[in-house]
């Protein structure tokens, strides 16, 4: 045995080892030679499920500083990076069905932003108040049902191909209702897994939300839903309807990380600009008594309710952003519509379609 040589060798490789090393710590540092961020995605979201259609009356938009500019744009530039879209069954006008939410995925992803998808598994809304099964599924039973789902969650996977998908909107109640009511424990986690594994056996990188309405009961639900393989909760929270003080709204949140071990996201949120509208049709909010008492109905309570919410969302670890609802529902089919936006006073636009301060809360 040459001791000499050995003892070469082992300098050589532990030279070589050394090199190897690094060369890997360059290779995973970016252009300016600075070590990238090692964090988790933080959502500064927005659903803008109306635009296509808003787009497509011809509406022109503008930027805080007046000039004309799409909208995808000008939330872009102040920030944004995740675009929330329903997903409808097949619903009788084809808004929000596939061939709509395929095409207007590529049009926010070509802007380098990031598809979230809210998949309704219905024709038309789906929420606390309304599970209805799709019609072309409304004689199915329990397993012919979750075979649909794996199939329609397998398309959207493969030809749509979002970051983030919902397995169900505001689930509070269950899916695809008699069937799959929450009531029927057994029956709704079966509905939820096949959607899961859609998912999964499609994309391994594709992240599956699972989303309530409120806080007040979302541990006794996402509890039971633990043996569910899913990524992050998205809980949707208005003042009206889910509760005006905010201090609790932080603390229920953080307890809930907690206690499912998820990261979660505002799913769904908004406030009014004003109190007034610029069309016929009823708008959601309209009272004093409707909101909080600290943020006033003005484009700066807008903007500060929003930045609460920013703060609220992201003061823990797995408090992971926002998504503001209804952004893009402007006024859009003229004054005397009856049939047009009841969220116009919560858009992310004034009644001259002009930007309001409220985007600023994308910033990072």
């Amino acid at each position: 045995m040459d001791l000499n040589r050995i003892g070469y060798y082992f300098i050589y490789y532990n030279i070589l080892l050394v090199l190897m090393l690094l060369s890997q710590a360059c290779d995973n540092k970016d252009k300016d030679g600075v070590d990238p961020p090692n964090e988790a995605f933080v959502f500064r979201a927005a659903d803008l499920s109306h635009l296509p259609e808003i787009e497509e009356a011809g509406v022109v938009f503008y930027n805080r500083i007046g000039e004309p500019e799409d909208m995808l744009s000008t939330l872009k530039k102040a920030g944004l990076n995740t675009v929330r879209i329903r997903l409808w069954h097949n619903p009788a006008d084809g808004r929000s069905g596939f061939q709509e939410v395929s095409s207007f995925s590529e049009k926010v992803r070509s802007k380098g932003l990031k598809v979230w998808l809210t998949v309704h598994y219905s024709d038309t809304w789906a929420d606390p108040g309304h599970q209805a099964v799709p019609e072309m599924w409304k004689n199915l039973g329990l397993s012919e049902l979750s075979d649909s789902i794996y199939q329609y969650t397998t398309r959207i996977i493969t030809q749509i191909k979002p970051d983030f998908i919902q397995i169900g909107n505001e689930i509070n109640g269950g899916i695809l209702w008699p069937v799959g009511r929450s009531s029927n424990m057994v029956n709704f986690k079966e509905l939820l897994r096949s959607g899961v594994k859609a998912v999964r056996d499609q994309d391994k990188n594709c992240k599956i939300m699972m989303h309530y309405a409120g806080i007040n009961g979302s541990e006794y639900l996402l509890s039971n839903l633990q043996s569910i393989d899913y990524d992050i909760v998205g809980i949707s929270y208005y003042p009206f309807w889910h509760g005006k003080d905010l201090a609790k709204l932080e603390s229920d949140l953080i307890a809930l990380s907690k206690t499912l071990i998820k990261p979660i996201v505002i799913a769904e949120t908004s406030y009014p600009f004003t109190l007034g509208w610029n069309d016929w049709t009823n708008n959601v909010i309209g009272e004093t008594g409707q909101i909080l008492p600290d943020y006033a109905a003005s484009e700066e309570g807008q903007a500060a309710f929003m930045n609460e919410m920013k703060r609220i969302s992201t003061s823990s670890a797995q408090l992971i952003g926002f998504s503001y609802w209804g952004g893009e529902w402007v006024a859009f089919k003229g004054q005397q519509a009856t049939n047009g936006s009841s969220w116009e006073n919560q858009a992310f636009y004034d009644f001259s379609f002009r930007a309001l301060p409220v985007i600023e809360v994308f910033s990072e």
